[in-house]
C-alpha cells in the first residue's frame, strides 16, 4: 500500500498552483490505491487511464486556488503564473487610437488573453472540458488568441495548464502549451457568491456576483449558473506613473496636436516658421510675416508647448459581464452517456483616450486626404494670407478639445454550444471507450467610437471658400484659433459638419467536430499496450467591417478595410501508451509514449506532427519524465487576410539632429539635412496580413524530475515534501510576426545596406515616409528555460498546520531569428531579461504563498516576484536638456538604457470559519502598496500592464452561501 501511495504522492506533486497549496495531508490520504482512482482522461492524452500513469507537465488551479486569487477573471489569474507571458488585459487602454497590430488580429480592446513562455497568445490552445472555445472579437481585427473574459469564472471547476507541445495531441495552435478548463459537472443544492473589491484611493470598484444550482438523479446531472460582474474605471490622471506621457517628463512627450494648434509651416515671404498660438488669445489671431512668431499672436513651438493627452486615459478600463450557463448530462444506458453544454456570455466595456488630433500637411504622414490638404487662402480664418503647404512643406496639429474625448465602446457577445455522446464497450475481454462531439462557437463585436471626425470634410472645410459654401452642410473650419477665451474657436456648426459616430463590427465563428475512441490492445508483461485513435473536423471563420466612412479612407483615425476569410481542416491522430517496465528494482514504472497527427488545411495544405515521451520511476519516491514534440501553427484567418492598416508606432528616429543641429555621424544618416528633428514620437507603418505565409513549425523538448522524499515524511518539520524540476526547450521555425519596427530603424541607421531597409523612405526634408512592416515568416524564435517548483506541508500542530508552495520559472534564452545579411539569411536578436513593446521576458519569475491553517482559520500570505529587466532609455529628444538621459532617468544614461529593478509583490487573505453555511473571504492585493517600475519606453499609462500590478493596493470581500 506504501508503494501505490507515493505514486498517488507523485500525482499530487505535479498539480502544483501558483495560487497556494491546494492538498492537505488530509487530501493525500483520501486515495491510498491506484485502483481507486479508476481510469480517467488527462489534460495531456487522449488515452484513458490512471491517474498515476497519465503524469504530464501539468499544472493545475483549483477552484479554491481561484478564489484566493481575489481576481474576477480567469484570464489575470492565469497572467500571474510564473511561466506566462505578456498578453493584453484590462489595463491596456489601447482601442485603436494608436493603429493596428501587425498580426490582423486587432486590438483585443476590453479582452484579456493567455500567453505561456513568451510566444504570443495566438501559440496557446485554449480548451474547455477538452474541447476548442470560440477566438475572440473586439471589432478590430480576426483574431486567433481566445478571450478569457468570454468564459465566465462561476462555471470553473478547475484550470489545467499543459506546459509541453500538444499539436499531436489537440491539433494546432498548441505550441507553448495548452490551456484546459474543467468546469462543474454535478451539484446538488446551490451555491451563491457575492464578491466586492475597489483601490486604496476609491476607485475602481469591482463588484460581482454569480449563482450556480444543480440537480442529480441516478440518471440525469443538470447545472445552472449565472453571473455578473462590473469593473469601475481608473483614470490615468489619479496615478502617478501615467499622469503624464512619460513618467517624470511633463508634457515634454506630448503630441504636436495641441488644443493651441502647432504651425510648421513657410509663410508668405518664404520663412519656416514652427509656432503656437499665445494663450487666451481671441478671434483670429494676427500673424507678423515681417516677425513670424515674436511680437504677434504666436510664440515658437517648445516642448513645453505640447499636449498632455495622457490624463484623458484610463489606467483600468470600465467593464460589465454577464452570463448564463446550463449543462446537462444523461445516462441513456449502462455505458453510453449524452452531454450537452450551452453558454451566453456579454462583455460592455469602454476605452477612453484624448480628442481626436488633427494633423494635416505633407509632414503629417496621416493619410492621403490628410497629407495632401492645401489650406486656401479664401478661408475666412486662415491669417496666413497664402495657400498653406502649397509648396509641400510642414504640418499642422490641432487638438479640438471642444470634439471631446475619443469614447470607444464595445459590446461583445459569445454564444458556445456543444454537445455529445460517450460510452464504452468491451471487446476481446478489453475495455474501450468511445466519445463523438460536435461545438458550435460564434462571438459577436461591436465598437462604437464618439469623437470622430470626417477628414474628407476637414478638407473641404479647409478648401476654397467657394466650394465650402456650395457644398450642402459646410461650414468654414477654423483651426488656428486655439482655444480662445476657453471654450475653444471650433464652433458647434463646424463640429457637426465633420464629426461622425463610427460603427466597426467583427465575428468569428467556430465548428468542431471530433470522434475518439482509446483501449488496451494487447496485454505486455509491464501492462496493456494503450491506444487512442480520432479524427476531427474544424472550420473557422470571421470578418471585420469597418465603418463605411472608414472604408473609404474619409476618417480621420486610423485607416481600416475590412477583412473576411475561413480555412477548414481535417485531422487524423493516434496515440500509444507502451510499458515496458513495472513494478522491478530500480524500475517501479517505465512507459513510452508515442502519438501523431496528419493535418489536410484548406490553405496550406498537408502536414504532420509527432510526439514522443517517457516517464521512468527507479523508486517510489522519484520520477523523471520527458517529451519530445512536434508543433504546427497554421497563419490565421487575420494573418493570412488581414487588409492594411496603420499604426502609428512610438518609434525614435536615430538620425535625430543633437541640439546643435548635427546630424549623427551614422553610415544610414548619410545625406540627411542638419537640424533634421523627428516632429512627433510616433511615426506611422503600414501593416497588414499575407496570403503567402506558411504554417509555423515548432519542435519542444521537456525533461523533468518529480522528487516526493521519504525521509520527509512525518518528521518534526515536515509531513509531506515535494520538488519539481522542468527543463523547456522550444524552437519555432517560421515565426509568423512583423518585424519590430524600431530594430529596423536602428539596423538601418548603423548599415544602410541591411536586407529591410527598403521597409522605409525618407523624403528630401528626412522625414520617415512609407513604413512597411507587413507579417512575414521570420526565421523563428529559440528559447529555454526551467521551472523549479516546491510544496511543503507542515506536521499537525495543536493549533493547525502550516501549507507552502513556492513555484518559480528562469528564462536562459528568448532570441528572435530576424532576418540578416548573413548567410543563413538570419540573426539572433536577444529578448530576454528585455522590456520592449510593453512586453518584459523576466529572466525570473517566482511566487511564494504560505496558507497558515489556524483551527477553522486561514490566513494567506502571497509573493510574487519579478526579476529585472533592460529597456531602451532613448527617444526623440535624446541630445536636448529634456532628454531621457539628460534629466537623470536612465540608469546607464552612457548607453541611454534603463534598468527596470525588480519587483515583489505581497498578497494577504484571510478565510473565516464557516458559519451557517456561509465562508467568507477578505483580502488585500499589493498590500505594501509597491509601485510598478517607471517604463520610458512604454507605450501608454508608464508601466508595463502585462507583466506588473498597477499602482495601489486592492481590497476585497467576498461571500459564499451554500444552499
Amino acid at each position: 500500500m506504501k508503494n501505490k501511495f507515493n505514486r498517488n504522492r507523485l500525482y499530487q506533486a505535479m498539480c502544483l498552483t501558483v495560487a497556494c497549496v491546494f492538498t492537505t495531508p488530509a487530501v493525500l490520504a483520501q486515495d491510498d490505491s491506484v485502483e481507486e482512482l479508476g481510469k480517467v482522461q488527462v489534460t495531456g492524452s487522449r488515452i484513458r487511464q490512471s491517474q498515476i500513469e497519465g503524469i504530464e507537465p501539468t499544472q493545475t488551479i483549483t477552484r479554491e486556488d481561484i478564489d484566493r486569487s481575489g481576481l474576477t477573471s480567469v484570464g489575470d489569474i492565469l497572467q500571474q503564473l510564473t511561466q506566462s507571458g505578456s498578453a493584453i488585459n484590462t489595463r491596456f487602454n489601447s482601442s485603436g487610437n494608436f493603429g493596428f497590430p501587425s498580426n490582423g488580429g486587432g486590438i483585443g480592446a476590453g479582452s484579456t488573453q493567455v500567453d505561456m513562455r513568451h510566444l504570443d497568445s495566438s501559440r496557446v490552445l485554449v480548451l474547455v472540458d477538452g474541447l476548442r472555445w470560440v477566438a475572440g472579437s473586439s471589432a478590430s481585427g480576426v483574431s486567433n488568441a481566445v478571450d478569457m473574459n468570454t468564459i465566465p469564472v462561476g462555471i470553473i471547476e478547475r484550470i489545467d495548464i499543459l506546459k509541453d507541445g500538444a499539436s499531436s495531441i489537440y491539433g494546432a495552435d498548441a505550441i507553448a502549451g495548452v490551456v484546459n478548463i474543467i468546469t462543474k459537472s454535478d451539484m446538488q443544492g446551490g451555491q451563491a457568491r457575492v464578491y466586492a473589491g475597489a483601490f486604496d484611493e476609491g476607485d475602481g470598484e469591482t463588484g460581482s456576483f454569480d449563482l450556480t444550482v444543480g440537480t442529480q438523479t441516478d440518471k440525469i446531472n443538470m447545472i445552472f449558473n449565472v453571473g455578473y460582474t462590473d469593473q469601475q474605471e481608473v483614470s490615468a490622471a489619479d496615478r502617478v506613473l501615467s499622469a503624464f506621457p512619460k513618467p517624470f517628463t511633463g508634457v515634454t512627450r506630448g503630441s504636436s496636436g495641441t488644443p493651441q494648434g502647432r504651425f510648421l509651416l513657410t509663410d508668405i515671404n518664404g520663412n519656416s516658421i514652427n509656432c503656437t498660438v499665445n494663450d487666451g488669445v481671441t478671434g483670429v489671431p494676427f500673424f507678423d510675416p515681417a516677425s513670424p512668431c515674436s511680437g504677434d499672436d504666436y510664440h515658437p513651438f517648445t516642448d513645453n508647448d505640447r499636449f498632455n493627452y495622457a490624463q484623458f486615459n484610463y489606467y483600468v478600463t470600465p467593464s460589465k459581464r454577464s452570463n448564463i450557463f446550463g449543462q446537462v448530462d444523461v445516462e441513456l444506458s449502462d455505458n453510453i452517456s449524452w452531454h450537452m453544454k450551452g453558454v451566453y456570455n456579454n462583455r460592455k466595456s469602454t476605452n477612453q483616450a484624448a480628442p481626436e488630433p488633427i494633423f494635416i500637411g505633407p509632414f503629417a504622414e496621416a493619410g492621403a486626404i490628410a497629407d495632401n490638404i492645401i489650406i486656401d487662402s479664401t478661408n475666412p480664418y486662415n491669417p496666413f494670407g497664402i495657400d498653406v503647404f502649397s509648396d509641400g512643406f510642414g504640418f499642422i496639429g490641432r487638438r479640438p478639445l471642444e470634439a471631446g474625448p475619443r469614447i470607444f465602446n464595445q459590446d461583445v457577445d459569445t454564444f458556445y454550444f456543444s454537445t455529445g455522446l460517450e460510452g464504452s464497450f468491451n471487446a476481446a475481454d478489453r475495455s474501450w471507450y468511445w466519445d463523438i462531439n460536435g461545438v458550435y462557437g460564434k462571438n459577436q463585436a461591436s465598437q462604437r467610437k464618439t469623437g470622430a471626425l470626417n477628414i474628407a470634410r476637414i478638407a473641404t472645410a479647409l478648401g476654397p471658400l467657394d466650394d465650402c459654401l456650395a457644398t450642402p452642410g459646410c461650414v468654414p473650419l477654423n483651426i488656428f484659433g486655439g482655444q480662445g477665451s476657453g471654450g475653444g474657436t471650433i464652433t458647434p456648426d463646424m463640429l457637426n459638419y465633420i464629426s461622425f459616430i463610427q460603427s466597426d463590427n467583427s465575428e468569428q465563428e467556430l465548428t468542431d467536430f471530433t470522434a475518439n475512441i482509446s483501449g488496451d490492445l494487447v496485454e505486455l508483461p509491464a501492462g496493456p499496450l494503450s491506444v487512442a485513435v480520432g479524427y476531427e473536423y474544424r472550420k473557422k471563420s470571421g470578418f471585420f467591417q469597418p465603418d463605411p466612412i472608414v472604408v473609404a479612407g474619409e476618417s480621420n483615425g486610423v485607416p481600416a478595410s475590412p477583412t473576411s476569410g475561413e480555412f477548414s481542416v481535417d485531422e487524423f491522430f493516434a496515440e500509444f501508451l507502451i510499458p515496458i517496465l513495472a513494478d522491478k528494482e530500480y524500475a517501479k514504472l517505465f512507459d513510452v509514449s508515442l502519438a501523431f497527427r496528419s493535418s489536410d488545411y484548406s490553405t496550406s495544405g498537408s502536414d504532420t506532427t509527432g510526439k514522443v515521451g517517457f516517464k521512468y520511476m527507479p523508486t517510489d519516491n522519484l520520477l523523471f519524465r520527458g517529451t519530445f514534440a512536434e508543433g504546427l501553427r497554421a497563419p490565421s484567418i487575420g494573418e493570412l487576410f488581414g487588409t492594411q492598416a496603420r499604426f502609428d508606432a512610438q518609434l525614435n528616429d536615430p538620425c535625430n539632429s543633437d541640439v546643435n543641429g548635427v546630424v549623427p555621424s551614422l553610415p544610414g544618416c548619410a545625406g540627411i539635412p542638419a537640424g533634421y528633428q523627428q516632429t512627433n514620437p510616433q511615426i506611422s507603418t503600414v501593416t497588414g496580413g499575407n496570403p503567402n505565409l506558411t504554417p509555423e513549425e515548432a519542435e519542444t523538448l521537456t525533461l523533468g524530475v518529480v522528487y516526493s522524499p521519504q525521509w520527509a515524511d512525518d518528521t518534526s518539520w515536515s509531513s509531506s515534501l515535494d520538488f519539481e524540476v522542468t527543463y523547456y526547450d522550444i524552437e519555432v521555425d517560421g515565426a509568423i510576426q512583423a518585424v519590430d519596427a524600431q530594430f529596423i530603424l536602428n539596423r538601418c541607421a548603423q548599415d544602410p545596406n541591411y536586407v529591410l531597409c527598403s521597409s522605409f523612405g525618407r523624403d528630401s526634408f528626412g522625414n520617415i515616409e512609407n513604413f512597411s512592416t507587413q507579417l512575414t515568416n521570420i526565421g523563428g524564435i529559440e528559447t529555454n528555460g526551467v521551472d523549479v517548483n516546491v510544496t511543503w506541508t507542515s506536521p499537525q500542530y495543536d493549533w493547525g498546520f502550516i501549507q507552502a508552495n513556492w513555484n518559480n520559472s528562469f528564462v536562459n534564452q528568448f532570441d528572435e531569428l530576424n532576418p540578416a545579411n548573413t548567410a543563413s539569411g538570419f540573426a539572433p536578436r536577444d529578448l530576454d531579461g528585455i522590456e520592449v513593446n510593453d512586453s518584459g521576458i523576466p529572466n525570473w519569475n517566482s511566487n511564494l504563498y504560505t496558507t497558515f491553517n489556524v483551527r477553522d482559520w486561514k490566513f494567506i500570505w502571497g509573493t510574487r516576484h519579478i526579476s529585472g529587466l533592460r529597456e531602451a532609455c532613448s527617444d526623440f529628444l535624446d541630445g536636448s536638456p529634456n532628454g531621457l538621459a539628460e534629466l537623470g532617468l536612465c540608469s546607464d544614461p552612457a548607453n541611454r538604457s534603463n534598468r527596470l529593478g525588480s519587483t515583489t509583490y505581497h498578497d494577504i487573505q484571510v478565510i473565516f470559519p464557516e458559519w451557517n453555511r456561509v465562508q467568507f473571504e477578505a483580502g488585500i492585493n499589493n498590500v505594501t502598496d509597491k509601485q510598478p517600475p517607471a517604463c520610458f519606453s512604454c507605450s501608454l499609462n508608464g508601466y508595463d500592464p502585462s507583466t506588473y500590478d498597477g499602482e495601489g493596493q486592492f481590497g476585497y470581500v467576498r461571500a459564499t452561501i451554500d444552499f
